[in-house]
Parts: C-alpha cells; sequence; structure tokens
C-alpha cells in the first residue's frame, strides 16, 4: 500500500479590512496594531511575540484603499 503525504497548506489570504479615515500612508496588520498599542502600554514583550504578530498579521490587514479583486 503506497503511504500518501498530505500536507494541509497554510498559504491563505488574509482578511482585509478598509479603514479610509484612520489609515493614511500603508498597510497595517492586526499583530503590529496590539504590538505598538501593548508597547505604548508599557507593557513588556515576551518571547514568542514575534511569532504572535507574525500569525495575527496572516489573519487580518488594514488598508487605507481598497483591493482590486
Amino acid at each position: 500500500m503506497t503511504k500518501y503525504n498530505h500536507q494541509k497548506s497554510n498559504i491563505h489570504k488574509p482578511f482585509r479590512l478598509r479603514l479610509p479615515g484612520f489609515i493614511v500612508t500603508e498597510e497595517i496588520g492586526l499583530g503590529d496594531v496590539i504590538k505598538h498599542t501593548t508597547y505604548k502600554l508599557g507593557i513588556q514583550a515576551c518571547s514568542s511575540c514575534e511569532k504572535r504578530v507574525k500569525t495575527l498579521n496572516s489573519w487580518m490587514i488594514f488598508s487605507s484603499k481598497r483591493t482590486i479583486k
């Protein structure tokens, strides 16, 4: 019997939320928003914060411009 290696693809497009009045220059991910907010509040970053930032950025991106489909 032949074994097949079925791997799930973790590559997907993040959900884009358009906020034209708040974001003017570039796109920003959800993880970056949380990272900047906690930094401004004085919360120390833990060792797994960068991994969390990358994961959240892959889920949602805030943008000021409309995306072409």
